[in-house]
């Protein structure tokens, strides 16, 4: 299977160590304890679901923020971390909903455009979503992030000329970070643009990364002669 190097929201340390993932349960299981004395907490609540979503318990943590937003209507952390949980859960139609909410509450909230647009994408709402990627990339001049997401979006849809201007527009922005140049060569080879694409994956080479660890897209290239 190809793989793709997609747009990631970092919003937890998702992919910890044993050790810290001990540390975090540790964490847990001290708010658990905390909360057994004050139930009525807010903060407790969104501390415990924090760590619920870092250890990627998606349900703990929602019906955390299911407690928090019922008595707290209009907490945007509450709906936009409730909102990735539900996406994880693979509610969409509910993520999309608290992602609306959070816009409701704050419209330039540019976490949760981000996050509409891409649920909207996983959705299959495809004119949405690139209405919404589109606003966000015109209203974020400086920012890479809504690019990449446009860029995958369009690979997705197989906009691939599109794609491969928007991923050069990142590395334009962000010349050190080889993601760009990668998910470049991978378009480029979608497209059978074979030589460009070679030269992005030497380019990757030159620039520190081992050859070995690009042998699906060189092989890729071997499958094409």
């Amino acid at each position: 299977m190809r793989k793709y190097i997609l747009i990631g929201m970092l919003l937890f340390a998702l992919g910890v160590s044993a050790q810290s993932k001990q540390q975090l349960r540790e964490e847990l299981k001290e708010a658990a304890d905390a909360l057994s004395f004050h139930p009525d907490s807010l903060d407790l609540r969104l501390k415990k679901a924090a760590l619920n979503m870092q250890l990627e318990q998606w349900e703990y943590a929602k019906d955390e923020y299911d407690y928090v937003i019922k008595r707290d209507p209009y907490n945007v952390a509450g709906l936009y971390y409730r909102a990735y949980a539900n996406e994880k859960l693979g509610r969409l139609a509910f993520a999309r909903a608290d992602y609306e909410a959070v816009l409701r509450v704050v419209p330039t909230h540019f976490e949760a455009r981000l996050g509409l647009a891409l649920v909207n994408q996983k959705a299959r709402r495809f004119t949405e979503a690139m209405d919404q990627i589109n606003q966000l990339v015109e209203s974020n001049p400086e920012s890479v992030l809504p690019i990449v997401a446009r860029a995958n979006m369009e690979r997705e849809r197989k906009m691939y000329s599109l794609a491969e201007y928007d991923f050069t527009r990142a590395m334009e922005m962000e010349p050190d970070n080889t993601d760009h140049l990668l998910n470049r060569a991978d378009v480029r080879l979608l497209m059978g643009n074979y030589e460009e694409a070679r030269q992005d994956l030497d380019l990757l080479v030159k620039k520190g990364i081992v050859k070995a660890s690009l042998k699906d897209f060189y092989d890729r290239l071997k499958k094409k002669k």
